[in-house]
């Protein structure tokens, strides 16, 4: 546990276990307080840095607007903070978006690089997760359900405890009443979620990519992951039994993942 000064702001972040070095990028509201049980399976392979983003968890809430470029820079400079000239990079939904930003500008510190369920941007963005930030929580968390699985319907969810639980387990964030301070962070994270492109730019990703999709995943389509892996040479695509949350859905992703950024 540990804070670092970072383009004026002060950028909460931990590391932990041992191996190459990876950076975990989280999702769009996402702190450590709250998803880092995601990212320990990584720490068993590797040593992990993982911070609270700009405008979330114990990170500073600084004045908008931010921009992605923003949040690149602010994962480089915590890398600049550990010392690290390079690493591995793993990033999902808005991580993988913020992934995709730091390899673009930066493709030299990146050492290998994962993708899940994210879009590229421009004509092939992520659904608009913004337009659902004045329903009431519980609305939101009932709108999130069938978008981080387009086979979660009502019918669905009542003959799959399973999915239910997950669905439970991934909304709860939705239905969380939070300050005025931390809703304004958690907005302008979602407005910088809005303007991400770097359509054009993906051809400078020199890294060995894997992109890994949900194949009903209703916040990241498959087609928008589809084109990220034509657009970055090399790059691997695979497809998992499972929407927004394919990692915990079906069990060949998580450690497939792990093998593909371990490889050397």
């Amino acid at each position: 546990m540990a804070t670092a000064t970072v383009n004026g702001l002060d950028i909460y972040y931990e590391q932990w276990g041992s191996g190459p070095r990876l950076l975990y990028l989280q999702g769009s509201g996402a702190s450590l307080a709250t998803t880092r049980n995601l990212i320990d399976p990584y720490a068993a392979a590797f040593h992990v840095a993982a911070h609270d983003q700009r405008g979330l968890g114990q990170t500073s809430i600084p004045p908008g607007p931010y921009t992605m470029a923003d949040y690149a820079s602010d994962a480089a400079g915590l890398l600049d903070h550990l010392g690290w000239d390079t690493c591995r990079v793993v990033g999902f939904s808005f991580g993988g978006m913020v992934a995709q930003e730091f390899a673009v500008t930066w493709p030299e510190r990146v050492e290998r690089l994962a993708l899940g369920c994210t879009s590229p941007g421009g004509t092939s963005s992520s659904y608009p997760l913004h337009e659902l930030a004045d329903l009431d929580p519980a609305a939101r968390g009932a709108a999130m359900i069938e978008l981080i699985d387009t086979r979660f319907t009502p019918e669905w969810m009542a003959n799959d405890p399973a999915s239910r639980w997950m669905a439970e387990v991934a909304t709860a964030g939705a239905t969380v009443v939070k300050t005025a301070e931390q809703l304004r962070g958690e907005r302008e994270q979602l407005e910088a979620r809005r303007h991400h492109d770097v359509i054009d730019r993906l051809g400078r990703i020199t890294a060995p990519t894997l992109v890994a999709c949900g194949r009903f995943d209703g916040i990241a389509p498959l087609a928008n992951g589809e084109l990220i892996a034509r657009t970055i040479p090399g790059a691997e695509l695979r497809v998992y039994n499972g929407g927004h949350i394919f990692s915990l859905q079906d069990p060949l992703a998580r450690p497939d993942i792990i093998a593909f950024m371990s490889a050397t």
